[in-house]
C-alpha cells in the first residue's frame, strides 16, 4: 500500500512539474533555499512537539526531495531509483553490526566506525561532509565531534572549561587593548582580534557544550524562544498601560521581564 502511494505521489509531482507553469521553471538551485526553509520548519515542529505540524512539515520535505530528483532526472544526472539505491548502499555498508559480522560495545564505537567507513570510501579528511552552510554554533560543534571520534579531543572536561576561561580572559585582554590603540574609534586590525578571540570564545563553549552532551544549536534556539516569549510579555504590559514600547523606560521595562520571568514557562 505504501508503495502505491509513494507511487501516485511522484506522479503528482512529475504532472506538477509538466503542466504547472511555475513548478515548470524551477531549478534545483532555485528552489534550494526553500528545501533549508523547509528543514528549520520540520526542527521547529519537534520543538513544540507540534506532531500534527511535523506530519505536514515532513510531507513539504518529502516533496523537496522528490522535486529535486525529478530535476536531475530530467538533466539525466541520476533516477529517483538511484537515490533510494545509494542511501540503502550506504546504510548497509556503514552498519557492519547490523547487515555484517562486526561486533560493537555500543554507540560510541558505532560511531567510530562509522567515521573509519567514510575514510575508506575515499574521503581524505574526517572533516568532510561537515556543510558549510551549517548555522556557526552546529558546524562548530560537528566539526568537533568528527575530530574526536578519531581521538583528538580532550581527556577530561575540567580542561575544557579552563580553556572556556582562557578564552575569555584572552577576549578581555583583546578589548582593552583596542581601547588603548583607539579609544574613539576601533580600528580594523583591533576589530579582527576581537572578532577571532570572540569566535575562539563561542569554539570553546561549544566544546564545553559537547562534553555535557548538549547541542548548542538546540540550546541556544530554546534560549533564543524564552527571550521572545519574556520579552513579548512585557510589550504586552506596556501597551496595556497605553503606551509604545518606545515610550517606556529601561527601569519599567525592566520591572516586567523580571515580572515575566517569575511566570511559569
Amino acid at each position: 500500500m505504501l508503495d502505491k502511494k509513494f507511487d501516485e505521489f511522484v506522479q503528482i509531482v512529475r504532472r506538477l512539474r509538466k503542466e504547472c507553469p511555475w513548478d515548470r521553471e524551477q531549478t534545483n538551485d532555485s528552489i534550494k533555499s526553500a528545501t533549508i526553509e523547509e528543514a528549520y520548519e520540520v526542527v521547529e515542529s519537534i520543538d513544540n512537539k507540534d506532531y500534527q505540524e511535523l506530519r505536514n512539515e515532513l510531507g513539504d520535505l518529502l516533496l523537496h526531495v522528490v522535486f529535486h530528483t525529478i530535476i536531475a532526472e530530467e538533466e539525466n544526472h541520476f533516477t529517483l531509483q538511484d537515490v533510494i539505491d545509494s542511501i540503502q548502499s550506504k546504510l548497509i555498508r556503514r552498519h557492519p553490526h547490523v547487515f555484517g559480522t562486526t561486533e560493537v560495545s555500543g554507540s560510541e564505537e558505532v560511531k567510530k566506525n562509522w567515521e573509519a567507513i567514510k575514510l575508506s570510501e575515499g574521503r581524505t579528511s574526517v572533516l568532510e561532509g561537515v556543510p558549510q552552510h551549517l548555522p556557526a554554533l552546529q558546524r562548530a560543534y560537528r566539526l568537533q565531534e568528527k575530530a574526536a571520534k578519531v581521538g583528538f579531543d580532550w581527556e577530561k572536561i575540567e580542561d575544557v572549561w579552563d580553556k572556556v576561561l582562557e578564552e575569555i580572559e584572552e577576549m578581555h585582554e583583546a578589548k582593552i587593548e583596542s581601547e588603548k590603540s583607539t579609544p574613539k574609534k576601533i580600528s580594523n586590525a583591533d576589530y579582527e582580534k576581537l572578532e577571532e578571540e570572540f569566535g575562539d570564545v563561542f569554539f570553546a563553549l561549544v566544546n564545553y557544550a559537547r562534553f555535557l552532551h548538549i547541542n548548542p544549536e538546540n540550546a541556544l534556539r530554546k534560549t533564543n524562544r524564552k527571550f521572545i516569549k519574556r520579552f513579548s510579555y512585557v510589550e504586552q504590559k506596556i501597551a496595556e498601560l497605553g503606551k509604545k514600547i518606545n515610550e517606556s523606560n529601561l527601569a519599567e521595562m525592566d520591572n516586567f521581564w523580571e515580572e515575566s520571568k517569575r511566570l511559569k514557562e
